[in-house]
C-alpha cells in the first residue's frame, strides 16, 4: 500500500499550470516538523522540519489557486512517487512528490474565504431569482457561525 499523510504549512504560494484546455497541476512546498524533546539524562533533541513536494491535479489544483497560501495549515492525503529527470547539461535528478489524492484547509482564515465565498454565490443566485429575498436571505446567513 502506498499512503501518506501529512500535517503541515504550505511554504510558497501554489504554482499552477493548465494543460489540455482546462485541466490544471498545482506544486508547492509542506513543511511538517516533529517536536523536539528532552531524554531522561538531560539531552536536548530539538524540532525537526522535513520540507515535502506537493503535487495536486484536476480540482483539486484549482481548489489549490483559490484557496491556499503560504503559511496556510494544510491536511494532505495521498501517495508518495518517485521521478527523475535529466536537466540541460545531462544530468540526472531523483525527486519524490506527494501526489494529494484528499486535502483540508486547516487555516480558520480558510474556512471563512470559502463560506463567504459560498455565501455570495447563494445571494447571486437568489437574486437573480427573486430580488428582495436574496437580501433577507443574505441579512440571515450572517448569523452562520462557518
Amino acid at each position: 500500500m502506498n499512503k501518506i499523510m501529512l500535517i503541515g504549512n504550505v511554504g510558497k504560494e501554489p504554482d499552477l499550470r493548465y494543460y489540455d484546455a482546462d485541466q490544471a497541476v498545482a506544486t508547492f512546498s509542506l513543511a511538517t516538523t516533529e517536536r523536539g524533546y528532552t531524554l531522561p539524562n538531560g539531552t536536548v533533541v530539538p524540532d525537526r522540519t522535513d520540507w515535502h513536494n506537493v503535487v495536486l491535479w484536476r480540482g483539486l489544483a484549482k481548489v489549490a489557486e483559490k484557496y491556499i497560501h503560504k503559511g496556510d495549515k494544510l491536511y494532505v492525503e495521498g501517495k508518495m512517487q518517485y521521478r527523475t529527470y535529466n536537466d540541460q547539461k545531462g544530468h540526472q535528478h531523483f525527486v519524490a512528490e506527494v501526489i494529494g489524492e484528499n486535502i483540508e484547509l486547516l487555516t480558520s482564515r480558510n474556512k471563512v474565504d470559502i463560506a463567504n465565498d459560498n455565501k455570495s454565490a447563494l445571494t447571486t443566485e437568489k437574486s437573480s431569482n427573486s430580488g428582495n429575498i436574496a437580501k433577507e436571505e443574505a441579512a440571515n446567513n450572517s448569523d452562520i457561525p462557518f
